[in-house]
């Protein structure tokens, strides 16, 4: 009987384990779905590279990806796939390295000469026209850059904020290729960078200093369009570049995070980014109408050496997917 009893409990053990072992190799089957996408992004990060769709547009939400590779790694674990457990944890490491900030850090050597205030928005084809005066009224910035200002938020910039910024250089266009640069400080004239969209640039007289903006607005990274996308980058890189040893400013809607390749490469000029500068390097700009839960910082404000940011602030403005960037900058001299 005891003989019996001990056969049928071994029996049903081994009909258990039959059964669990294809939930086990479905779940092991996912999990290295899972892996396999996150590798070949990871791995163009780790080359340095943007590679081709979907990549450049993944690589914009890379800390994302920390979700379904978590997600692969509990299913390696309740399908006891050890091998795939090692891979996870490798994934989640080198994530975790990537996510910290990038780009060098320093203070500016010579002694303050004047402060300046910063606002960069894309107020969406000139929709969130209204809410970025408002914005600019409340703020009171010395620099406004607008992406994507269209002939009537132009016109509508003109009429209502003249008094305070008499100064202006502008790509005019209609839907997303108007772009404008307002400033309280005197300015003069200066090649912009060509591009699918306004990219205007001026020279502005701050307190007998001479300092480069450039208003940035290179095509997103569209799926058929990714080519275009790093040129245009490219062609702000060359721009940063050629002004390397004097004070400048770049500020607008880059359509790239410090996960682009192409990006890193316009810091590498020498710049920094002035929402990193002031800590808030991974506070999302984009898409507005799913932040705070789901985002990525493509707005930003990259400075020269000549400059230490001491805040930096994302604004929700109506009518818009970006948010807008607010940051204070201090003007150093060059000559400690």
């Amino acid at each position: 009987m005891g003989t019996d009893t001990a056969t049928d409990e071994w029996a049903d053990y081994r009909g258990e384990r039959a059964e669990r072992r294809p939930g086990r190799r479905f779940g092991a089957w996912c999990a290295g779905l899972l892996f396999t996408g996150v590798s070949v992004v990871v791995g163009c990060r780790v080359a340095d590279s943007d590679g081709v769709t979907p990549v450049p547009q993944l690589l914009a939400f890379l800390p994302w990806l920390l979700a379904p590779t978590a997600a692969g790694l509990l299913l390696t674990l309740l399908a006891r796939w050890w091998t795939g457990a090692v891979w996870g944890v490798v994934l989640l490491g080198l994530l975790a390295w990537f996510i910290e900030p990038y780009g060098r850090t320093g203070e500016p050597a010579g002694p303050p000469v004047a402060e300046v205030r910063v606002l960069t928005s894309n107020v969406e084809f000139g929709r969130g026209t209204d809410a970025l005066i408002a914005a600019v009224r409340d703020e009171k910035p010395d620099l406004v850059f607008v992406q994507e200002c269209a002939y009537t938020c132009d016109t509508v910039l003109r009429r209502e904020l003249a008094a305070d910024y008499p100064n202006r250089r502008a790509v005019e266009g209609g839907g997303s290729k108007g772009s404008v640069i307002l400033s309280a400080f005197p300015l003069t004239a200066a090649p912009g960078v060509p591009g699918t969209m306004g990219m205007p640039a001026a020279v502005a007289d701050v307190r007998g200093h001479a300092v480069r903006l450039q208003l940035a607005h290179p095509m997103p990274p569209l799926p058929d369009q990714v080519g275009l996308w790093r040129e245009e980058l490219d062609a702000v890189r060359d721009a940063a570049a050629g002004e390397r040893g004097a004070p400048a400013v770049l500020a607008g809607d880059f359509n790239a995070s410090q996960d682009h390749a192409a990006f890193r490469r316009i810091l590498d000029t020498g710049l920094h980014d002035a929402a990193r500068l002031a800590g808030e390097d991974r506070t999302p700009s984009w898409p507005a109408r799913t932040l705070p839960a789901f985002g990525t910082q493509i707005d930003h404000v990259l400075v020269s050496e000549d400059f230490a940011a001491h805040g930096a602030r994302f604004l929700d403005l109506a009518d818009t997917d970006h948010r807008a960037l607010v940051v204070d900058l201090t003007l150093h001299a060059a000559d400690g």
